[in-house]
């Protein structure tokens, strides 16, 4: 790995390149922030539901020729729906049985869906590469791919609608209750389950979504997850878990890091000085950035 020596306009154009990219980043990892922070649940099929959002707008996209933008709407709301049951069926009977029973339910979900994936689509590279995304945007003397911009202005509506949802209604008021003592909430008559399920949908939702911006600006493959999964970790220890405000300051830092990691030793170690921050904030402050002290 050897360390280049940019321009100062290269250096600019992957400064603004990551922050805007950070918006995609933080959009795919809020999900991932939302089931950690409320339910303590490492979902590790939270990758293959981003995916699975890039799929579900490619299907729309070639049988009903909507739009990915605009079947963001569509493509939101059946993940979650379909979310809703399979929290209640699989997850919810293993509430309070110990944190592996769970952890290891999601990675087999992981595994079908990824299965399933290939099963329905092939292994064959996909993209929901449009127009529109794929043109360069020019913002003074800096040349940024259209979709990060379109990206960042997403995430600012999904990452502030659903901070608005957590704060300022009667829904998010049980998901904090419940995220702060189950128990206490329960006894108060907050129907703890419920609110569990209700979250994870939502979660699932804010994946999808990212899912199609993960289409719009990149290919994919059902394998691809993964990769979403590891990030999502990285925006959230960088944010501060269950900080739905610092998953967007969490995704902007590693759009970034990545960016400048990219322009200074190359694109092929963007991933690796990500994981190296990642595993730095995890080791020197875990809370991140908007992270509360452990309760």
């Amino acid at each position: 790995m050897g360390l280049h020596v940019p321009s100062a306009h290269t250096l600019v154009t992957a400064l603004i390149s990551g922050v805007l990219l950070g918006g995609l980043l933080s959009v795919t990892a809020l999900g991932l922030s939302l089931v950690l922070g409320v339910m303590r649940l490492v979902n590790l099929v939270h990758g293959e539901l981003v995916i699975a959002g890039s799929y579900l707008a490619a299907v729309l996209l070639s049988a009903l020729g909507i739009d990915p933008l605009a079947g963001v709407l569509l493509v939101a709301p059946v993940l979650g729906l379909v979310a809703y049951p399979l929290h209640r069926a699989l997850l919810l009977p293993l509430l309070g049985k110990g944190p592996q029973a769970p952890l290891l339910t999601t990675f087999g979900l992981s595994v079908i869906a990824q299965n399933l994936l290939l099963l329905g689509f092939h292994a064959d590279t996909r993209s929901l590469a449009r127009p529109y995304a794929t043109a360069p945007l020019r913002l003074g003397g800096f040349e940024i791919p259209a979709i990060y911009a379109i990206s960042f202005a997403v995430a600012l509506v999904v990452v502030g609608g659903v901070h608005l949802l957590v704060r300022r209604t009667g829904p998010g008021r049980e998901i904090r209750a419940a995220a702060e003592d189950p128990v206490a909430a329960g006894v108060l008559g907050v129907d703890v389950g419920r609110v569990y399920a209700r979250t994870y949908a939502l979660a699932t939702a804010c994946a999808a979504a990212g899912g199609v911006l993960v289409g719009l600006a990149f290919s994919f493959t059902p394998t691809t997850g993964t990769g979403y999964l590891l990030s999502g970790f990285a925006v959230v220890v960088l944010g501060g878990l269950g900080s739905v405000l610092g998953t967007l300051i969490g995704g902007i830092g590693l759009g970034v890091i990545e960016s400048l990691g990219g322009a200074l030793f190359g694109d092929g170690y963007r991933d690796l000085i990500g994981l190296l921050v990642f595993l730095a904030f995890l080791a020197l402050r875990p809370r991140g950035i908007l992270g509360r002290a452990d309760r």
